[in-house]
């Protein structure tokens, strides 16, 4: 991929969603937008205007959008011409007026260096824009090129938020700035209005499955009902709060990886899902239909393949066999290897109800709740997955049990607890919260293991470096802290802790025997 490429994914895009038009100053870094842009105006699928001022260019941008309501852009070369747009973008913020701002820009290893034509450009038009976005020809592909292009523009149209406006997008183009003429091949994914009762009925036919990442427990209730009522097999991460019922299956995370998946024709996503590769796999493959439900203003795609964007979707009930079949290779899967961070997932899950919250630290321990057998009806569940870090996961927790008033246990790997024990802390003089920490204690990181890391040719560095082994009795250091707490090495004596009042339960388990 080139610069030459990233022109043309950025045309042959804004042909693709029906832009108004673009009008271009003159410039050399835009060669690779303006050559693309020519060949569209001269096939009559997507007007270009040429102008020789950029500030005149940014305003005839603001005319056209402005008389048809439709989204126009501005593009220019790198350096001082991107300053010249601010008057019009500062217009387009406070008339609410869909504007994409294109500027050319130099690598970023050239800024600061004395470089022609070179400036700090992102940032540079601060809250005049709705949002900044960063593409270069070094990094990504078409696919990923367009759907960032996709979303700056609904984003500028207003289509998910009804607040129209400028947004920036920041193109970072390497010589060599021409070559032979690209056509290249865009998705344009369906973006439907946001209103709040917006419904699209999916066609039948397409064997679906419903993907639920991270969300509310009101969203959970939606895919795990759109699931049951489309009778389709629900593959929902821990924190969806949808990994309940009939429909879903537990170890749908193994049966990813064998051929059942490659008869998936439709993913249905709600939420935000990182937690596997295989799901994520499944999510970028171009054979397969995503369709994304969003209450937002922006929507998750990973894969860059959202064929379809709402707020609410409906599908007939399909027919039962292909739930079955999951269901049937679902029992199939063996259980959990012995005492490990499994089998301490499981016993937590199992003794929580519906009226307790269970919060999950971003350890391996989260990925053993996700083979953990499905309940008819179990704990709210909730984790840090937007950028999915170690840190504050005790103190997430007791916010969230101050702010629900709900018993809430809290089930952590050593190295997550580790980073927050200053959130064990409990000063008389503040209220108390209805919590519960569990550490599953193995001293390190085991999920290191599944990664590329955990090959045999890393070992030398592999326990220094990514498994971090601390050796600290967590146990004592709770209890300095004032929790009652309780240090267990077996299944046995980790239910009988569950049953009881400890507050810390610490559940010692040889590194090594990681679920699959």
């Amino acid at each position: 991929m080139g610069s030459v490429e990233l022109g043309a994914v950025v045309a042959h895009t804004l042909a693709g969603l029906g832009a108004c038009g673009v009008v271009s100053g003159v410039g050399s870094r835009n060669a690779p937008l303006s050559l693309a842009l020519h060949a569209l105006d001269a096939a009559g699928e997507l007007p270009l205007h040429m102008v020789l001022d950029e500030r005149s260019a940014a305003f005839r941008a603001l005319g056209l959008a402005k008389s048809t309501g439709k989204l126009a852009a501005v593009a220019v070369t790198s350096g001082s011409a991107v300053a010249n747009l601010h008057p019009a973008i500062l217009e387009a913020r406070h008339s609410g007026v869909p504007l994409l701002v294109l500027t050319a820009d130099r690598p970023m290893e050239l800024v600061g260096t004395g470089a022609s034509q070179t400036a700090d450009q992102v940032g540079i038009f601060g809250p005049s824009v709705l949002d900044v976005v960063r593409l270069s020809s070094r990094s990504g592909g078409p696919a990923a090129w367009s759907a960032a292009i996709q979303r700056a523009a609904h984003l500028a149209l207003g289509t998910r938020t009804r607040q129209p406006g400028p947004v920036h997008v920041n193109l970072e183009f390497t010589p060599p700035l021409v070559g032979p003429h690209v056509v290249p091949t865009v998705h344009i994914a369906r973006v439907a209005p946001s209103r709040g009762d917006d419904l699209v009925e999916l066609a039948e036919g397409p064997r679906t499955v419903v993907v639920a990442g991270e969300a509310s427990p009101r969203e959970g209730a939606e895919a795990r009902a759109f699931a049951e009522l489309a009778r389709v097999p629900l593959l929902a991460e821990p924190a969806s709060n949808a990994r309940a019922g009939e429909c879903a299956i537990a170890g749908y995370r193994r049966l990813l990886a064998g051929p059942l998946a490659d008869e998936v024709q439709r993913v249905v996503v709600f939420g935000h899902p990182t937690l596997s590769r295989p799901q994520l796999a499944l999510l970028a493959r171009e054979d397969v239909e995503v369709v994304v439900v969003s209450h937002g203003a922006t929507w998750h795609d990973t894969g860059h393949r959202a064929t379809l964007v709402a707020d609410r979707v409906l599908l007939a009930p399909q027919a039962e066999a292909w739930l079955e079949r999951w269901r049937e290779a679902d029992r199939a899967l063996p259980g959990p290897p012995g005492w490990c961070g499994r089998a301490v997932a499981d016993a937590v899950l199992a003794s929580l109800g519906p009226d307790a919250n269970l919060v999950l630290g971003a350890s391996n321990l989260i990925r053993d709740a996700d083979l953990s057998p499905i309940a008819a009806a179990g704990p709210a569940v909730w984790a840090s997955r937007g950028q999915a870090g170690i840190d504050g996961t005790i103190a997430t927790a007791t916010g969230i049990a101050l702010g629900t008033g709900r018993p809430t246990t809290v089930l952590v790997g050593d190295l997550t607890a580790l980073h927050d024990l200053s959130s064990l802390a409990r000063p008389a003089s503040e209220p108390r919260a209805k919590l519960r920490v569990v550490v599953g204690d193995d001293d390190g990181g085991s999920l290191f293991h599944k990664l590329e890391q955990g090959r045999p040719e890393y070992a030398d560095a592999f326990e220094r470096v990514f498994a971090t082994p601390q050796g600290v009795d967590i146990a004592a250091v709770a209890a300095a802290y004032g929790w009652d707490t309780v240090g267990v090495d077996d299944e046995q004596a980790l239910a009988a802790a569950l049953a009881g009042d400890a507050e810390c339960i610490v559940a010692r388990y040889p590194r090594g025997r990681a679920s699959a």
